[in-house]
């Protein structure tokens, strides 16, 4: 995740203040699009292969709760993962997939009210408490926020409803972008690549050098840069040599 330098007091309380808002904002144009949907549109396919919409809204409600797992731990300095195994989050996503319309959206919303009011009742000294991501990789618990904001706008796009990745606020995409190029970097199976994105009014570059190769460079605007990074979206509207990527996660 990017912002891995320490942050001093005041820094920490502006970036949990500034990243809370964030989630919340997003997630409550994910609650708006859920409700939009009804009960044939929750079946159709998502943008993810081999996962309908209904999946997608289960895998947000469980991620809420892992997130909710993290800060519990942050909070108590017991070990607490996201998920007890991958077999039991993925068989509860599938469970929650069956549910009907309204059961998904009353789920969804009320798994994501427990982590909002988990990340406000949390001490300010326990969001640098060291805690792990759902693969086991350490980083503070202020990234929660991070991690959570970014779930939420990219599987918000893959329910292929009413947003796509040019309907994020600029803001957001380029905190996504950061974090997204951060997690490529330094994968030996990512191709030497220079990102050049126009925000309308700045620009800036971000570069993944998984060799030694002299970069690639790709040259768009926000939403379609984060979309090809993604895999959820092909090179057409970004100038420049796109080479093959593999899958970011």
């Amino acid at each position: 995740m990017a912002d891995t330098v320490q942050l001093t007091g005041a820094q920490l309380s502006r970036e949990v203040t500034t990243q809370l808002a964030k989630v919340e904002r997003a997630t409550d144009r994910l609650l708006r699009t859920v409700e939009g949907l009804d009960e044939v549109s929750v079946r159709q396919p998502s943008l993810l292969l081999g996962w309908s919409r209904a999946h997608v809204i289960s895998h947000l409600a469980r991620h809420a709760d892992g997130s909710s797992n993290l800060l519990i731990w942050a909070r108590t300095g017991i070990e607490h993962p996201m998920y007890a195994s991958g077999d039991d989050r993925d068989d509860a996503i599938a469970e929650g997939a069956q549910h009907s319309h309204r059961l998904l959206v009353e789920d969804l919303t009320a798994s994501c009210e427990r982590f909002a009011r988990s990340a406000r009742e949390l001490p300010e000294n326990a969001w640098t408490a060291e805690i792990a991501d759902a693969v086991g990789d350490p980083m503070p618990a202020h990234h929660v926020l991070r991690l959570r904001l970014l779930e939420v706008w990219v599987h918000l796009v893959d329910l292929d409803h009413d947003v796509d990745f040019a309907d994020i606020p600029l803001a957001d995409a380029e905190q996504l972008l950061e974090d997204v190029v951060q997690q490529f970097g330094g994968r030996p199976d990512v191709p030497a690549l220079a990102v050049e994105v126009d925000f309308g009014d700045h620009e800036r570059t971000w570069e993944l050098r998984g060799t030694t190769a002299p970069p690639s460079r790709v040259r768009g605007e926000p939403g379609p840069v984060l979309g090809w990074l993604l895999g959820r979206t092909d090179a057409q509207d970004l100038q420049g040599t796109a080479p093959d990527l593999p899958d970011w996660l």
